[in-house]
């Protein structure tokens, strides 16, 4: 058994050793493409120069404002020279390159185009003394200094002269018209050749401007395991939070502060109103009868609105809306919110609890008149405008189905209706029973509804 496994290593070795030759000889895979971090070492290298180029301005801007206008293009020329010899001479990667674990490649073998060669055979005569340490050709790296750094510069020069003397305003015979003109001409063939040259790149992932397509320069990998030295972790907290502020500037306009805002203060009227009822009985002891009492005087009172104890023949919101007055000249709206809005006034006893309500007089003239009375279903009467504005906000808000409260008994109001009596006459005689206000579906006709409330004209 063990002759028939040696015979059969001896067999199988002659062509194992040729796989391995064959695999040896064959040529490595060119390394993986990276679009994504090309253009990410671009951006990278124009947010330094700004970041480099910002405390700048601002220095010379404290000095003389009108140096930063001037000198603001040299300025970023000298830091962009700058950054190009400490990074593409020196290293053969600019920062941003860098940081993305990326490095500028000649291939040698490349024929050289015709521009290629026209430029390369102007700049020999100045290149002779110089030398690159990154191991570039240095003729190649200066015409791509030249065509990326200084070329825009004189074009935005020139640009500028050009629209400070008013070129483009010139007669059409005029040399600075053509000049003009001719610019014109060469940025939209430079813009042109741009897109067909960023399409072709995003083809082939080989040159990522145009100078760099001109020279044959390439953006490769600086090791086969590509590693990117950039987080992304700030840019993930910077979208979730971008993200959250547009989801509360969609939320926020929709939610009504008016409703919460009312809720609240409901809220906490009732458990001050529970709250003081729980201390009047603890408080009060005695015979079952003084105990009723308590309990009757305690449900009047939660009944009790803040405007219980105004005039009848005042309208309560015509007062609400005085205490928030800040005009001084009127003697009633200042301060109002101190003066006009009433006390509860409740005197406990053991023999019982008795309250207090101002009557209208005849001998002045109410503070606020009611005008155009309107009677509600709880049986008050307000001013017509002052009633409607309420109920309709109150339907527009959605708080309580139970209506808007009024301001005197804290009911619900869900109808009202034209009042064509005396007011001080009617308040004389007993508590209004409701009697006169059918439900609110006897008032579909001639009725003016504002969201499931009505309030009609009977008159």
């Amino acid at each position: 058994m063990q002759q028939a496994w040696d015979q059969a290593w001896v067999n199988a070795r002659p062509a194992l050793d040729s796989i391995r030759d064959s695999l040896s000889q064959r040529t490595s895979s060119d390394p993986r493409i990276m679009r994504v971090g090309q253009l990410d070492s671009e951006l990278l290298d124009q947010e330094l120069v700004n970041i480099l180029q910002e405390p700048l301005s601002k220095s010379f801007a404290l000095v003389n404002s009108s140096l930063k206008a001037r000198f603001e293009p040299e300025l970023a020329l000298l830091i962009q020279l700058t950054l190009y010899k400490l990074s593409i001479w020196n290293l053969g990667a600019s920062y941003g390159a860098k940081l993305q674990d990326l490095r500028y490649t000649v291939p040698q073998t490349s024929a050289c185009s015709l521009t290629r060669a026209l430029i390369q055979s102007c700049l020999t005569a100045l290149l002779t003394k110089l030398r690159s340490a990154s191991g570039l050709p240095r003729r190649t790296l200066l015409a791509h200094g030249t065509l990326t750094i200084i070329v825009p510069y004189l074009h935005n020069r020139l640009r500028t002269h050009a629209l400070s003397h008013a070129w483009p305003d010139a007669p059409s015979n005029d040399r600075r018209r053509k000049a003009w003109d001719i610019l014109a001409r060469l940025e939209s063939i430079h813009m042109t050749c741009g897109l067909i040259s960023f399409v072709a790149f995003l083809w082939d992932g080989r040159h990522r401007t145009i100078a760099d397509r001109i020279l044959g320069m390439r953006l490769e990998p600086s090791r086969r395991l590509v590693k990117r030295d950039v987080s992304y972790e700030f840019m993930n907290r910077q979208m979730v939070w971008h993200a959250f502020t547009e989801f509360l500037l969609f939320l926020l306009p929709l939610v009504s502060a008016r409703a919460i805002r009312r809720g609240l203060f409901r809220f906490i009227s009732r458990v001050k109103t529970s709250a003081n009822l729980s201390s009047v009985k603890k408080v009060i002891t005695g015979r079952d009868s003084t105990a009723e009492k308590v309990q009757t005087a305690g449900r009047a009172a939660a009944k009790q609105g803040k405007y219980w104890a105004l005039p009848r023949d005042q309208c309560a919101i015509c007062a609400e809306n005085a205490s928030f007055s800040l005009n001084l000249s009127e003697p009633e709206n200042a301060f109002t919110s101190l003066t006009v809005a009433p006390t509860r006034s409740m005197e406990v006893s053991d023999v019982g609890i008795s309250a207090q309500e101002s009557e209208p007089t005849s001998s002045t003239a109410p503070t606020h008149p009611i005008n155009t009375p309107y009677i509600t279903s709880c049986g008050h009467i307000y001013c017509y405008h002052c009633l409607t504005e309420r109920m309709m906000r109150s339907a527009d808000d959605g708080v309580d189905e139970s209506g808007w409260e009024c301001l005197r008994c804290e009911e619900g109001v869900r109808a009202s209706e034209r009042w064509a009596g005396d007011i001080a006459q009617e308040y004389d005689g007993s508590d209004w029973d409701g009697d006169g206000l059918s439900s609110i579906s006897e008032f579909e006709s001639g009725t003016e509804s504002f969201s499931g409330y009505s309030i009609s004209d009977t008159e």
